[in-house]
């Protein structure tokens, strides 16, 4: 799908451009790609011009949500599938984005990007056939992209997921100059897309699964096998897991996960909120 390129609007931005037309200016200079680039805009009573493009004044705008242009109005960055799907602006200018308001990523620390560039870290893509098994926003992808990795293999099951991608400038776009037809992104479900990969195809993975109550087959032993099957030795695989039900239940997901890879021919060991596996 071809990625958006109008402007996105948050009520802090919109609110902005209005404080400045109060007060009586004609023009404002604002990021309207989440911190991307600064453009200059023309504001007047009935809406305001950008890159020579007119635009009305959206009603009030909804906190915590961005807002694209559809050709008639801003509309929310969010979609319904098997639940709503939402794109949500961070302090850090990358977004995240939220499953029946859940949210999918780091945030309220560190921006989405610098946590997903400590990961990609571990496993070293420099030069690397990679595979990226759940691309989500594609923060991995656009990581290991900047890192000068070989080719990165990105599997995205949501199709309300990839649209979103369309909409993010920090999304990286499979098609773009920039990116060198490096990255592969294909719309499919890992669990089962894995078996037509090939024997040893890959020299790093990284893993990063929705939560186990969602996504347990992602967690199996039967594809712990699968992954160390398509991973050449001493690849590396970082697995993210978080701490589900530890507090609740006493759960130790990582370390189950951890045993699991180990059974599967891995070497693995805690590493930030994952496992870190070396294939044997």
């Amino acid at each position: 799908m071809p990625h958006y390129t109008g402007p996105l609007l948050t009520r802090p931005l919109l609110d902005t451009l209005q404080a400045a037309l109060n007060k009586g200016a004609s023009e404002a200079r604002a990021s309207f790609d989440l911190g991307h680039s600064q453009d200059s805009v023309m504001l007047g009573s009935d809406g305001w011009e950008w890159r020579g493009q007119a635009f009305p004044w959206p009603a009030r705008l909804k906190d915590r949500t961005l807002y694209y242009w559809d050709g008639e109005e801003f509309s929310a960055a969010s979609r319904f599938g098997s639940g709503l799907y939402k794109l949500v602006p961070t302090d850090w200018g990358v977004p995240t984005f939220e499953i029946d308001g859940i949210k999918m990523l780091v945030s309220a620390q560190v921006s989405p990007m610098d946590d997903a560039r400590r990961k990609v870290a571990l496993v070293q893509p420099r030069g690397k056939q990679l595979l990226d098994t759940c691309g989500g926003m594609g923060y991995f992808a656009a990581c290991c992209l900047d890192d000068g990795v070989a080719a990165i293999h990105s599997f995205e099951k949501s199709p309300e997921v990839l649209w979103l991608r369309t909409l993010n400038p920090w999304s990286p776009d499979p098609d773009a100059a920039s990116g060198g037809g490096r990255l592969h992104l294909q719309h499919g479900d890992i669990s089962q897309e894995i078996e037509t990969l090939a024997d040893a195809s890959f020299d790093a993975v990284l893993h990063d699964p929705p939560r186990f109550g969602i996504a347990g087959e992602l967690y199996s032993q039967v594809f712990y096998d699968q992954l160390a099957r398509v991973l050449r030795r001493g690849g590396r695989l970082f697995h993210y897991t978080g701490s589900p039900n530890k507090l609740t239940s006493g759960r130790d997901v990582p370390r189950e996960v951890a045993a699991r890879l180990q059974k599967a021919g891995f070497r693995a060991e805690l590493a930030l909120d994952g496992v870190l596996a070396t294939r044997r």
